[in-house]
């Protein structure tokens, strides 16, 4: 098992027992959380027929054996009525039986993007992986890790959705370009309820953001606008205060596509002093 996974350190004395069923319990790292009953029902069948072909890897605990990998081949057994089960007996640490965990899923393709995702964020956050370390040791490039950890953005219930109506890890990725959770909800439910394949689906968002974009410069504007009329009134309004007091200043308004001009006179007094009707102290 080192030797296939490359990464596992430690040196381990590996040989192959006939375990009790019930004396395995779960990988509490298995990044699987989703197992369909016809699947395991049909594995199930092959067992009682074929055998297990492949033995479980465990490793030993205080108070008995814990699954490193094959949870689906141990429910399967359970199923069809196995006592024991070939188990690979290995002494490994936590940190490399989570990472066996989701390695041997990933190979097997048994995880969906979600779990996948999930078990990756895992990884890094709990174990101290870095993005490249992690894509180093499952042999995937960088930027899957990266897409694969921003798929965790989206809450359950819009992971749960999309699973249960079968869209795609490209789906979910193009929904992340929508920022509202409740605006993906509206965006999901009418994918689904145009059974819109994920071309269909990127245009589709592509065509709301620029209406959402449309949308939020129209509104801009319009704040703008009010934020000028306002300027507008006030120049209209002092010039206004100055001729109530018998100032005879004008104001003229030009307005052009892109800027509107005001040319204000004010006269004074050969003194300096404002003309019109002021009263002066002497």
């Amino acid at each position: 098992m080192a030797g296939l996974f490359g990464f596992v350190k430690e040196k381990t004395e590996e040989r192959v027992m006939q375990i009790p069923v019930g004396t395995i319990r779960p990988n509490p790292h298995q990044p699987r959380v989703r197992f369909v009953n016809a699947e395991l029902r049909a594995l199930a069948e092959s067992i009682r027929q074929n055998g297990i072909l492949q033995p479980l890897s465990v490793r030993c605990v205080e108070d008995g054996y814990e699954l490193i990998a094959g949870e689906r081949r141990l429910r399967a057994a359970k199923m069809a009525g196995l006592e024991t089960v070939p188990c690979l007996v290995m002494e490994i640490n936590d940190r490399n039986s989570a990472i066996l965990a989701l390695v041997e899923n990933i190979q097997r393709e048994d995880l969906n993007c979600f779990e996948e995702a999930t078990a990756l964020e895992k990884l890094i956050s709990i174990y101290g992986m870095t993005q490249e370390d992690a894509a180093l040791r499952l042999g995937r490039a960088q930027s899957t890790i990266a897409n694969k950890l921003r798929l965790l953005r989206l809450s359950e219930e819009e992971r749960a959705f999309i699973l249960e109506h079968g869209l795609t890890e490209r789906h979910a990725r193009t929904l992340l370009r929508i920022g509202s959770e409740e605006d993906r909800r509206q965006v999901l439910e009418k994918i689904v309820r145009l059974g819109l394949n994920v071309e269909k689906t990127e245009r589709y968002i592509d065509t709301l953001i620029g209406e959402r974009r449309e949308q939020e410069n129209l509104r801009k504007r319009s704040a703008l606008f009010k934020d000028v009329r306002l300027f507008v009134n006030t120049i209209n309004h002092a010039v206004e205060t100055m001729r109530t007091v018998g100032i005879d200043a004008n104001a003229q308004k030009t307005q052009y596509s892109d800027r509107i001009e005001f040319h204000i006179v004010i006269p004074l007094h050969p003194e300096g002093e404002l003309a019109g009707n002021v009263s002066r102290e002497t």
